[in-house]
């Protein structure tokens, strides 16, 4: 996963990386075609935030950070592939990104409504449901996300949501907790969201109210609709003024003791053009507390004992539209037109289907939990959505020819709550597409996660300047074989991802669904934190007192709380990865990151992970093989000992390649197994003896295999020894081509039996 340019890399970015560039290595190494590319994830508000309290351009402030950060990767000797770099606040990659969107908007799946959405306080700006957490709170600000009536641009997830959660079975090696999870935030697909055409005058457009059930093949037995008290529909002034008066009055002293209203409106059914009326009702047993997300119940008697006594109870007339023994497979509809006759299943599917068919009447195959992704932000860095509002027109797409709109720099960017786009007047103000009218452009820019939903596509043809990429080439590249990132992405980028590809699969322009075959998720790199008990407050390492046994505050006295955190600069537990690079060596820091726990586990940093290094016993090795390989004479004299020595090395050489071999290619990627062994051949190799080395095709051979298997750990120094070993004046081995650099990415070299 391509990092955000914060400015400077920290310890959770090196772990991540050297994770990646390690198995690039391997497979190199191994001889295989590898592509390691690397891009920026440059728009967004942290950037924008940070220009505004330094006076900066966001783009300086974003170019700056991400040429310090390529120099910080290219100290770490990253293998990239940096002649394919992107970075999504550069027109030439955002260009394709409003292409993108475009497509949406012509395919119906970009659309702009108004609806209640998180508003974040503090970045005054909207956020999608992914990105407010367990507490109601932003992802990003931590702030308490509120509830705030705008009209925005969604894209039409929900279309895609049933084949998303279907393909999940085509992952086999992804983790099972993240399959789950989007599993389970997208909830079940067999249900049907129905447009019901409300009765009222909004001026010179009709209300279209989208209804979920999960109950389709009963439609024809809708009576009546329920509006949970905060639904969309009563925060609109338009829609509340084409109420009663009475009816108004009702509404704004709604507590916990009302149950229903009648708000003396219908809706016009999709199906049967019957009138439906319209209730407000907190009744528990219409809405469970446990059902926040649903905000509207269609009213089907058939469906539920509770559904029926509503109808009685406020006698609304309505027809049975099922006989049988509550049985899915028994059961038969009954007055639903073409569907009547048919087993409760089977016209469960009919109706979908029929559905998906026509599709004015609503979505076919959606769920009650996942609503459509959020994509219009009211800040300035990010990429500007290509759509102009014309009075006469509407909404327009940019024609494609005139992709990319340029985000246009501004003196200063400091107003927060309303898009700072609206002081380009220049820019604004344009013409329309289709009339010549007069017309203004949109001045939200799109959630940077849009940005991130496909930029896996373009390192397939980073410089083309006519498509996003070539078919053929994205074809011959995806998916990708391994995607590397954190878990808490699984709900936000992962899914956003999969749904793009989905998009732009069924636009013919790749021929996968899936981008990412598999998915190796790395734990956090966590530091030891010093927090004050009664207070709260973190403190830095200089400020405890490590004296006694248990830790306590220098200042006070007070004794800590001590735990492991996510390292963070507030924490005061975060580790500088330059000063460990300048104190031990970019190879030495690698290793430290892999060699203790599995990827997918939390990292404890301790650096005597630094100080406990075993690279220089591998030089110990090499500096003691040239020695004994330059000295004169000729020791070649084949003993029991001498046979004996060479049997346990040649099996311990094939066994440590073996179970590297299967702990780079096992699902896990255990690469502090492949050190582990590394560790136990080198220490094997220590106890040979002076004759054997001297002599010895095995242990030349087994030498040369270690050194080989420690490169993609540590580039630099293995180069040195693979460079001394070349130098030797005995060598008896013709296995190993030993003019090659190994810390040269671009060669290969297979770590191979004998």
């Amino acid at each position: 996963m391509f990092p955000y340019p914060s400015g400077k890399l920290h310890m959770g970015h090196v772990r991540v990386y050297t994770i990646s560039d390690a198995v690039a290595h391997f497979h190199r190494m191994n001889g295989k075609q590898v592509l390691h590319p690397i891009g920026w994830d440059a728009f967004g508000l942290p950037a924008e935030n940070a220009a505004i309290e330094r006076g900066l351009q966001a783009d300086e402030w974003t170019y700056s950070n991400i040429d310090y950060m390529r120099k910080q990767l290219k100290d770490l000797s990253m293998c990239f592939n940096w002649e394919r770099e992107v970075t999504t606040c550069s027109p030439d990659y955002y260009r394709w990104t409003q292409y993108l969107f475009v497509k949406m908007f012509k395919a119906g799946l970009a659309y702009q409504k108004e609806a209640l959405v998180n508003w974040d306080p503090v970045d005054q700006t909207v956020l999608a449901n992914e990105q407010v957490d367990e507490n109601g709170c932003s992802w990003r600000s931590g702030a308490k996300v509120e509830k705030r009536l705008l009209k925005q641009w969604f894209l039409k997830q929900q279309h895609y949501n049933k084949a998303l959660v279907e393909s999940l079975e085509d992952l086999p090696d992804w983790p099972s907790g993240v399959k789950t999870m989007q599993a389970a935030w997208i909830g079940d697909c067999d249900g049907c969201t129905f447009n019901f055409k409300l009765q009222i005058n909004l001026g010179d457009s009709s209300f279209i109210l989208p209804i979920h059930t999960p109950t389709p093949e009963l439609i024809y037995g809708a009576a009546y609709i329920v509006l949970a008290p905060y639904h969309t529909l009563l925060s609109k002034t338009e829609f509340m003024q084409c109420l009663s008066e009475e009816v108004r009055n009702r509404i704004q002293k709604f507590d916990e003791t009302t149950q229903d209203i009648d708000l003396g409106i219908c809706a016009v059914h999709p199906l049967t053009n019957q009138l439906l009326p319209i209730y407000v009702s907190n009744s528990p047993s219409i809405f469970n507390e446990d059902e926040t997300h649903i905000e509207c119940r269609l009213g089907i008697p058939s469906a539920s004992k509770e559904l029926a006594e509503f109808a009685v109870h406020h006698g609304i007339d309505f027809v049975p539209v099922l006989v049988g023994e509550e049985d899915l497979d028994s059961d038969v509809l009954i007055n639903s037109k073409q569907f009547s006759g048919l087993a409760r299943n089977k016209g469960r599917v009919a109706v979908l289907d029929y559905v998906k068919d026509n599709n004015s009447l609503g979505e076919a195959w959606t769920s009650p939990r996942q609503h459509d992704w959020l994509v219009s932000r009211q800040r300035y860095w990010g990429t500007p959505l290509p759509i102009i509002h014309c009075e006469k027109c509407k909404a327009v797409p940019v024609p494609e020819s005139d992709l990319p709109v340029i985000l246009p720099k501004l003196k200063s960017v400091s107003g927060k709550g309303i898009s700072p786009l609206l002081q380009a007047t220049d820019w604004l103000n344009v013409k329309c597409p289709q009339c010549g009218g007069d017309a203004k452009r949109e001045t939200d820019t799109m959630d940077t996660f849009v940005d991130s939903a496909w930029y896996f596509l373009r390192y397939t043809d980073p410089h083309n300047e006519t498509e996003p990429f070539v078919k053929d080439k994205a074809d011959s590249l995806m998916p990708v074989d391994m995607y590397v990132g954190g878990q808490e992405h699984a709900l936000l980028h992962l899914l956003y991802a999969r749904f793009f590809n989905h998009f732009i699969h069924d636009q013919k322009m790749v021929s996968h669904k899936e981008p990412f075959k598999r998915l190796l998720v790395q734990g956090l790199v966590k530091g030891q934190s010093y927090k004050v008990a009664s207070t709260g407050q973190y403190l830095a390492p200089h400020q405890v007192d490590f004296s006694d046994d248990e830790p306590v505050a220098k200042e006070t006295g007070e004794k800590l709380i001590v735990q492991w955190e996510k390292m963070s600069k507030s924490k005061h537990n975060g580790v500088n990865p330059e000063e460990l690079l300048a104190k031990y060596g970019t190879d030495a820091v690698r290793m430290a990151v892999l060699k203790n726990v599995p990827p997918r586990q939390d990292m404890l940093w301790d650096e005597q992970d630094l100080e406990g290094d075993w690279i220089p016993n591998v030089w110990k090795l090499v500096s003691r093989f040239i020695k004994l390989r330059n000295e004169l004479g000729n020791t070649n004299k084949q003993t029991e000992d001498v046979e004996r020595q060479e049997d346990e090395i040649k099996i311990k050489c094939n066994e440590t390649i073996n179970m590297i071999t299967e702990s780079y290619q096992s699902r896990n990627t255990t690469l502090n197994l492949v050190i582990n062994n590394l560790i136990g051949l080198a220490n094997r190799l220590a106890k040979a003896s002076d004759h054997i080395i001297k002599s010895s095709t095995t242990y030349e051979r087994a030498l040369c295999s270690l050194v080989i298997m420690v490169a993609p750990f540590a580039p630099h120094v293995t180069s040195e020894m693979w460079k001394g070993i070349a130098g030797v004046s005995n060598q008896v081995a013709a296995d190993f081509d030993l003019a090659y650099n190994l810390s040269d990415p671009r060669i290969y070299l297979m770590s191979h039996f004998y």
